[in-house]
């Protein structure tokens, strides 16, 4: 059984990809044990080889610290009632060297979403021949999905998020990278105009839905398996995929039926030039 809990399908792209997927796990088993595991027990698992140095290891570690003890304070006292002193004592380091890894506070709480963007852009880009954006996003959420260890972080940040309504504010706008993503590949998939409003609606509605249903799963007390959030989430890449085709322009649509308007189309009119004369 999978538990998929997320403030939005968006936050879920990063823990397909490996990499970003061992600091999940090391956060994860943070969050379960009260303490920090150490980075290289757990180091490339999953068979990536390009080992880092030790320094950037420690880099690693020293922000994977700092991120996991600002979530513990911010769903325990709150996030507006934590501040920087607070985390930095917490992770044993300066304010100063807070500042050295993460903008604001607020970044710290949405750290990982550059990373989704990037790995959702290189999920998008390197598909396979055949494979829409559409089949690439349901797959890549699927893929995260079949991992439980991120469940406590990503429940941890629904709270947070959810009480804060400038929080809110601030994922809407991560989010909305996510879906300039997704908008530009599904254009250069359609061979869209800038005119074109087909691929920024198809993002739209693809978040939307993801978002509904992610809220649906959050406030469920069972866990989900990976078949019962499969069936979740086709009907929205079904209902996506079909509005595109309903908004294809005409000539689009009588190809893709086999030309069979355009003959019926034909055959009407020379019905009505033979009525006429």
């Amino acid at each position: 059984m999978v538990v998929f809990v997320a403030s939005s399908f968006w936050d879920l792209m990063l823990f397909t990809d490996r990499k970003f997927a061992l600091m999940a796990g090391n956060l994860s088993r943070c969050c379960a044990h009260g303490k920090f595991a150490e980075h290289e027990e757990i180091s490339y698992a999953h068979g990536v080889t390009d080992r880092p140095g030790l320094r950037e290891r420690k880099r690693q570690r020293t922000r994977e610290t700092i991120a996991r003890v600002a979530l513990e304070l911010f769903d325990e006292r709150g996030y507006d009632a934590t501040t920087l002193a607070n985390i930095a004592e917490a992770a044993e380091v300066s304010p100063r060297t807070i500042f050295a890894y993460f903008p604001s506070k607020v970044d710290i709480l949405f750290s990982e979403f550059p990373a989704i963007r990037d790995a959702l852009e290189r999920e998008v880009a390197n598909r396979s021949a055949g494979k829409d954006v559409l089949e690439t996003a349901r797959d890549f959420v699927l893929s995260a999905a079949e991992r439980p260890e991120i469940a406590e972080i990503l429940r941890r940040r629904a709270r947070i998020v959810e009480a804060d309504e400038t929080l809110r504010n601030h994922e809407q706008a991560r989010l909305a990278q996510m879906e300039e993503v997704v908008a530009a590949a599904i254009a250069r998939e359609l061979g869209a105009t800038a005119s074109d409003l087909r691929p920024l609606l198809a993002a739209a509605s693809l978040t939307a839905g993801f978002r509904l249903m992610t809220k649906s799963v959050s406030s469920s007390k069972s866990p989900r398996s990976p078949e019962q959030l499969a069936a979740m989430i086709d009907p929205i890449v079904t209902f996506v995929r079909g509005g595109l085709d309903a908004l294809a322009p005409t000539r689009t649509r009588d190809a893709a039926a086999g030309g069979g308007r355009t003959r019926a189309t034909s055959k009407t009119r020379a019905v009505a030039q033979k009525t006429s004369s």
